[in-house]
């Protein structure tokens, strides 16, 4: 059995390795203009303490760190699943691990902040996050996946200093429903009981644990954060996100009854006040000992408004983060801890990995709406069905016809040739979730959305397949060359 002093020891002796950042920003190299962002700041006497970049190419994440040599650099990866019992065995996953090492150290991050979220599971892919199953087997996994991607990035990715990146495991949004048999807070607990990792509190997905939880129905959000504060790992939390929430575009009907509005994350969108007053209760939190940074998530927002914001949040809480992180350094200094090696864990057995296998592809045929609600994890889905619907009937088809780009824009011959046939796009929604297919190319939703939309011409318009062909090999190569933009953007930097 892991011990889990021996565990939080591990976590303290590599967090000493993590210097303070402050108050920063979580970005994406290509949207907002990322260099243009920057200045922009300048000139308002803004200098973000860091930016917490979004997983891009090597080479574009190269050419920002070469033309911000002043700013520190952390970040955000994606594509490791590490919810999911069989993500260790697929194909890609030493090529994912790989890869995000030699960013980490491109950047020369102190840290691989990942979602505990997924994409992929069972065989399904998705193009926004889902929340895991809160179940204490579905806990045990995450901390033995991301045991086994510290190891490889204590091996792959240690400096010359002897230090390596620490793993940030983030709490993740919920948009509209949460499945599981324990609370969220005692989930985390479990995962930093067995894994050595940081956490990442975002306050809009805590939003959203109040929103579509029974919390929201039976007491106020100043009280639900209390008590999930109370009980969540909070000791563990290296980071801080705030990002905008927003209303479901197709929703749009007016909001029914005196409840909480329905919110999910958006980062594009304003960040409601409320949150801000969320941060503040947070902050405040004497079991916040090992903050290191706080950003506000921006990627895809207006620059005038991330401005706006940004300038916001240091006048508000600048001088509080700077007390609350050296509350923390003067809680580590007295604890007066030795090194210790990497701690391990006993491997799962097979047994338990198949049970979450058949637990995940229930989970995917259930919110897809091919199998009914049943099973422990969904008792309270299922005592209050309207966010699951909601989910599966407006939320899921907008995603897999827009989200990446609309099936109409990237792909308007072939959508007119199956209009002229009577064959509406919301059967690719059906066909999409059909059966669960083989993995055949690293996590990448917008290659993907191309190769099963020909897959389906070629099944329901066979004679329409050429065309469909032919729009998905120009788009196969502007999205080649968008990806291809490290000159101009170290160009750019350079310039500005």
């Amino acid at each position: 059995m892991v011990d889990p002093d021996f565990v939080q020891q591990d976590f303290q002796r590599r967090l000493k390795m993590i210097s303070p950042q402050g108050m920063g920003l979580s970005v994406d190299v290509y949207s907002p203009d990322l260099f243009e962002l920057v200045k922009k700041l300048r000139e308002r006497g803004l200098q973000p303490a860091y930016l917490e970049v979004f997983k891009a190419t090597t080479a574009a994440l190269t050419a920002v760190r070469q033309a911000m040599p002043d700013i520190a650099l952390a970040y955000h990866g994606e594509g490791l699943w590490i919810t999911q019992p069989d993500v260790q065995e697929s194909p890609f996953f030493q090529q994912d691990v790989g890869e995000m090492v030699t960013q980490l150290n491109c950047i020369q991050s102190q840290w691989l902040n990942h979602e505990c979220a997924m994409k992929q599971m069972a065989g399904y892919s998705f193009g926004t996050y889902i929340p895991p199953l809160y179940t204490p087997l579905s806990a045990e996994v995450v901390a033995d996946n991301i045991a086994t991607v510290q190891q490889m990035i204590d091996q792959q990715g240690r400096r010359a200093d002897g230090t390596a990146p620490l793993f940030l495991l983030e709490l993740p949004p919920l948009t509209y429903f949460a499945a599981g048999t324990i609370p969220i807070p005692h989930f985390f607990r479990l995962v930093t009981g067995l894994a050595p990792c940081g956490l990442v509190l975002d306050i809009g997905h805590l939003w959203t644990v109040y929103r579509y939880t029974a919390a929201c129905r039976r007491i106020s959000l100043e009280q639900f954060v209390r008590e999930f504060l109370h009980d969540f790992p909070l000791e563990r939390v290296v980071e801080i996100h705030v990002a905008g929430l927003a209303c479901h575009e197709p929703v749009g009907e007016p909001e029914r009854g005196p409840g909480p509005p329905e919110w999910i994350d958006a980062h594009a969108a304003p960040i409601p006040s409320i949150l801000f007053t969320m941060l503040e209760q947070v902050l405040d939190h004497p079991s916040l000992v090992s903050l290191r940074a706080v950003a506000l998530e921006v990627d895809t927002k207006p620059i005038d408004l991330i401005v706006e914001e940004y300038a916001e949040a240091v006048r508000r809480f600048s001088l509080l983060v700077q007390q609350t992180m050296s509350r923390g350094r003067a809680v580590e200094q007295s604890t007066g801890l030795t090194p210790r090696p990497a701690s391990g864990q006993e491997p799962m057995g097979q047994s338990d990995r198949q049970q979450l296998r058949d637990d995940y592809a229930r989970y995917a045929q259930i919110i897809s709406g091919q199998a009914p609600i049943t099973g422990p994890e969904w008792q309270e889905v299922a005592a209050e069905a309207t966010g699951l619907t909601r989910y599966r009937t407006s939320y899921l088809p907008h995603e897999i016809l827009h989200w990446g780009g609309g099936l109409t824009e990237m792909f308007p011959q072939t959508c007119r040739a199956l209009a002229e046939r009577g064959i509406c796009l919301t059967e690719f929604v059906s066909f999409w979730f059909r059966s669960p297919r083989p993995l055949t190319h690293s996590y990448d939703f917008f290659l993907l959305k191309i190769e099963r939309f020909l897959e389906f011409v070629t099944e329901r318009a066979p004679d329409a397949r050429l065309c469909a062909e032919q729009e998905s090999d120009m788009l196969r190569l502007a999205y080649a060359q968008a990806n291809e933009v490290a000159e101009p953007l170290l160009e750019m930097g350079q310039t500005r």
